[in-house]
């Protein structure tokens, strides 16, 4: 795993990616990116320091054994509070899925490596609240970092999940990862192919649907507020005429 201080340590779906190497000749070809994220169709936009507040609120909604998964131990609200003042958006790459009310129910977290043995080698985490699980949104995330990743030059994406994180292992493997599993823990690297036109044009495309969704949603969710005291303004007038007749 690597030596870096902007996280405790993840594991996806509450999971994250980390690992020993494997030996190359154990390598699968992953499935295509482009092909699984546009059958997903999810919107999912990269996330920046301004969305750090809705990132703290959505870990700390995670449930204790959400938090153990999402860590690799139960993380206390501090430890949380911690890891959010620490993420490093300058370096790493976060993305998000937000529902209607511009809540984030989803987030990834692809860390790039700092040490200059391993320069093309990035690692990833991911959460998924409550409310949103059994809809692959962890899969999704999944395919999306790895799109970006192979279009920033990475070449391994280390895995580290707990042995019991059946969902994110599954993800793991279908990818083309060899897992291999020690006591509590489990370990895989996917090899990614390097990035060409398609990628490159595909993750444009994907980030601009994505910020059009989510504009669209500010500008509903704007309406609404403006349009809820005066709903209430209305009501107030038809009760009171109400009193008046009777």
């Amino acid at each position: 795993m690597f030596n870096s201080t902007s996280w405790p340590k993840p594991v996806p779906d509450a999971q994250v990616l980390a690992a020993t190497p494997v030996d190359a000749r154990h390598h699968k070809t992953p499935k295509p990116i482009a092909q699984q994220t546009e059958a997903a169709g999810v919107p999912i936009r990269s996330i920046g320091v301004s969305h750090r507040e809705r990132i703290a609120a959505h870990l700390l909604a995670l449930e204790p054994q959400d938090r153990y998964l999402r860590f690799g131990y139960v993380a206390s609200d501090e430890q949380i509070h911690r890891y959010v003042d620490q993420l490093d958006f300058d370096r790493d790459e976060l993305f998000g899925i937000f529902n209607r009310k511009l809540e984030l129910i989803a987030m990834a977290h692809l860390a790039f490596s700092g040490d200059p043995n391993c320069i093309n080698c990035a690692e990833f985490g991911v959460s998924v609240s409550k409310s949103a699980r059994g809809r692959g949104y962890g899969r999704c995330l999944f395919e999306r970092a790895v799109m970006h990743a192979r279009n920033e030059g990475v070449n391994l994406l280390f895995i580290h999940a707990l042995s019991e994180n059946n969902a994110m292992l599954k993800i793991a493997r279908q990818a083309g990862a060899v897992v291999k599993r020690d006591g509590s823990e489990s370990e895989a690297h996917v090899h990614l192919p390097p990035a060409d036109f398609d990628s490159r044009m595909t993750e444009l495309f994907q980030e601009h649907v994505a910020l059009t969704d989510y504009h669209l949603k500010a500008q509903v969710k704007q309406f609404w507020a403006v349009l809820a005291p005066l709903q209430e303004l209305r009501q107030g007038v038809r009760s009171a005429h109400s009193r008046f007749r009777n």
